[in-house]
């Protein structure tokens, strides 16, 4: 039976589980809730805060919907799968209980220890005067993290010790609020380059997708504060087959089985932030759902129907193994507003070219479909993923860049390296 599918968020990320689902022969029609301007041209868009449970679980009865596809990690923190497997209604995403790995760090840094997987040493604090006692017997740089959800920019690597108090301050100011957990993690600094995991997994049985490589930091060579990702691409090469068996067997397969001693039935989206350091992977982080920019570059490449692989893993009908992928890389380059991730400017059209090229694709982030103009509006911090697909990664590199170029509005920044690190490697 064909299926109407929800998909559940407005970012970059969702656009493009939209078009793998419409390319889909098991799919019928597809819906989004809210969307963006790229998404309201494809699909029909439904307006929803996704903070609110009750609100998404109506709308999935009031379309009869067939499955829904949570994409943020925010209704997933909330219980969004519970909701929604209670009311009779099949989602992909982990439930509340194992979405805690991402929604609380300390969580995720003591089950890391309980299990004995490697990352980097930690501590966790929740008064200001204990974390800068304990900051006086660091090594600089140092780590500081946000305990609760953050859109990918709770992190910072401070350089200097008032770096470092500063950040314990603002930090733990930003953990007052009522969905917070008041706490925050400092860590030791990791040196080594770093790289993205993801395994859809059901239980214990897992399939992995192609590694990559996400460009978090705002400026060129990596400077600037964190974000939520500038570019990414795939596969990345730094992550050899040899060192993939590392990783699954130290720490993929330990996290499933830690999870299922906890009683935690895990079903959904693993990835795992990586540090390949001297002395091996170590995790840096987990996420409960595919990252943004690195799903744009990950679906592409998959050489199987996606909407299938997500459905079985709902289903729990997922056999483990390694996701086949065509012969190709994949890039995308996130084009910001100027600004980000500070303030930043909203409302600005957005010129597109006629047609995108061959294995070229434009994904929509933070856009509107302004109907009254018929123009799409900006209207976020990243506005537009631009991905491309080659036979190098080169090739793909070019590609993107080329198709960045034809696209503008007034406060548009994009970086010019992504893929750097494995193009001087090449």
């Amino acid at each position: 039976m064909l299926q109407k599918v929800l998909v559940l968020g407005s970012g970059g990320r969702e656009h493009a589980l939209v078009k793998a689902c419409l390319a889909s022969s098991a799919v019928d029609s597809v819906i989004a809730a809210p969307g963006n301007g790229g998404m309201a041209q494809e699909v029909a868009c439904h307006p929803l805060n996704l903070n609110e449970v009750p609100a998404i679980v109506a709308l999935a009865k009031t379309e009869a919907v067939d499955f829904v596809i949570v994409g943020p990690e925010a209704p997933l923190a909330l219980g969004v799968v519970d909701a929604l497997v209670e009311a009779g209604i099949p989602a992909y995403g982990p439930k509340q209980a194992a979405a805690q790995l991402e929604a609380s760090k300390p969580f995720a840094k003591d089950f890391l220890a309980r299990h004995g997987i490697p990352t980097a040493q930690y501590a966790v604090f929740t008064e200001e005067a204990e974390a800068f006692a304990y900051l006086e017997h660091q090594p600089l740089p140092v780590v500081i993290k946000a305990a609760s959800l953050a859109a990918g920019k709770g992190v910072v690597v401070a350089q200097t010790a008032t770096e470092a108090r500063q950040a314990v301050t603002e930090l733990l100011s930003n953990e007052k609020g009522p969905d917070k957990i008041g706490k925050l993690v400092i860590e030791e600094y990791l040196e080594g380059e770093e790289a993205s995991i993801h395994a859809i997994v059901s239980g214990t049985e897992y399939v992995l997708l192609p590694s990559s490589q996400d460009h978090k930091r705002i400026g060129e060579g990596d400077t600037g504060p964190n974000t939520g990702g500038m570019g990414a691409y795939a596969p990345a090469d730094v992550v050899t087959p040899a060192l993939t068996q590392q990783i699954i067997k130290s720490i993929l397969e330990p996290t499933l089985a830690g999870l299922k001693a906890e009683g935690i039935h895990y079903s959904g989206t693993l990835y795992i932030g990586l540090m390949l350091t001297q002395k091996g992977p170590k995790v840096l982080e987990f996420n409960v759902r595919l990252g943004d920019p690195e799903t744009q570059v990950l679906l592409p490449l998959l050489d199987i129907d996606v909407f299938e692989l997500l459905y079985n893993c709902a289903n729990g009908t997922l056999s483990t193994g390694i996701a086949p992928i065509k012969p190709r890389y994949a890039v995308v380059v996130v084009q910001a507003a100027k600004g980000y991730p500070g303030a930043y400017p909203k409302g600005e059209a957005i010129t597109f070219p006629e047609d995108p090229g061959t294995d070229q694709t434009l994904i929509h982030a933070g856009t509107r479909w302004e109907e009254r103009s018929g123009k799409v509006l900006t209207n976020g911090g990243r506005v537009l993923d631009v991905t491309a697909l080659g036979r190098t990664l080169k090739e793909a590199s070019d590609s993107a860049y080329a198709l960045c170029g034809k696209v503008h509005f007034p406060s548009q920044y994009y970086r010019r390296d992504i893929g750097y690190r494995q193009l001087k490697r090449n």
